[in-house]
């Protein structure tokens, strides 16, 4: 236990003195956070303007969908000049009873949603026209509470990614590092057991995690951004411990091939950087393709993305941890025990 308080300290002491280290570990992905959440704070409340020519029913009636912001023109001319310009992703042109719509087919979704608010707008009025009674009724729901904002799902997203970075880049370059100052080889010298070793060093990368997810938290709670924690939240705590051993064992792996910092650091970019963008910590992996949908769930970070979301958001419980930790668990395991058989102590 002496050796391991000593081993234990002593990294502790040595992460927090080095600014570099605690700059990407903390402020790097906590610039996302900010970042992101001041971005989209507002966009559930954010209308689509479209240009909007002539009077009627029509264009009263979509300003009334609440979805849709009409930016009045006097002639044809002027509002498709808009939709031309890529100013406005869409013209209602209304002549009489005679509705044209322009859309720009270069930005899809935009004019996919305007196509559509449009077309069942028209089909309202023509059915109340023909005073013919609605056979069915559409009634919708939101599966989430209504008042959540974006930062209720960048922030699980985000702080996945950063205990990635930490655990990955923390135990790689600490190994590179290490054994180019010849400190693996004293340490195998010295009275004291690999278990020892690598024991206090998973323990001060899972402190490490725990004071990440803090910090997250804390701020993405600030009125400014307005996180609100659901269901059992707590139960994110065994994620960031999975998780940071899976990281853990993929930096060791990253680790025992590099000779120099350099290289270990690059090494573990490549690892990092795909992984984050096709795990959907920045955007839905739901948009992505199907085949790269089915790619993603072979990365340990898209399954601690999932159970981060699903405890942190959605409000579910102990049964959203059992996937993802089993595949957390398995993920160490394969990972940790190739990084072993490579594992040297000196170059």
């Amino acid at each position: 236990m002496t050796a391991f308080r000593s081993l234990s300290a002593a990294m502790v002491k040595g992460f927090l003195r080095d600014k570099m280290t605690l700059f990407f570990v903390f402020l790097f992905p906590l610039m996302f956070l900010v970042v992101f959440g001041l971005l989209l704070g507002d966009s559930g409340s954010d209308k689509t303007k479209i240009a909007a020519v002539g009077e009627g029913p029509v264009l009263s009636t979509l300003e009334q969908t609440g979805a849709i912001e009409l930016e009045k023109h006097p002639d044809v001319a002027s509002a498709r000049q808009k939709v031309d310009d890529g100013d406005l992703p869409a013209a209602v042109v209304v002549s009489g009873d005679r509705v044209e719509l322009i859309y720009a087919a270069s930005d899809q979704v935009a004019a996919g949603t305007v196509t559509g608010i449009v077309s069942g707008v028209v089909d309202k009025i023509n059915l109340g026209a023909a005073d013919v009674t609605p056979r069915f009724t559409l009634e919708t729901k939101s599966v989430e509470d209504a008042s959540l904002k974006p930062i209720q799902y960048l922030t699980p997203g985000i702080l996945s990614w950063a205990i990635s970075i930490s655990g990955v880049f923390g135990s790689a370059l600490t190994m590179v590092s290490w054994r180019k100052k010849q400190v693996l080889r004293r340490i195998r010298l010295a009275p004291v057991s690999t278990t020892t070793v690598l024991t206090s060093r998973v323990l001060v990368s899972i402190g490490t995690a725990v004071a990440q997810g803090v910090v997250f938290v804390a701020v993405a709670l600030l009125p400014l951004f307005g996180l609100r924690l659901t269901g059992q939240w707590y139960l994110a705590l065994p994620l960031l411990v999975l998780g940071t051993t899976a990281f853990f064992a993929i930096g060791m792996l990253v680790g025992a091939f590099c000779k120099t910092e350099e290289a270990a650091s690059g090494a573990a970019n490549i690892v990092i950087m795909p992984m984050a963008f096709l795990s959907g910590t920045f955007f839905p992996v739901e948009n992505a393709p199907g085949w790269l949908q089915t790619v993603s769930y072979i990365f340990p970070l898209r399954h601690m993305n999932d159970g981060m979301l699903d405890v942190l958001v959605r409000g579910k419980g102990v049964e959203a941890l059992l996937l993802p930790s089993a595949v957390l668990i398995a993920f160490t395991l394969v990972v940790g025990f190739i990084a072993a058989r490579i594992f040297r102590w000196e170059d």
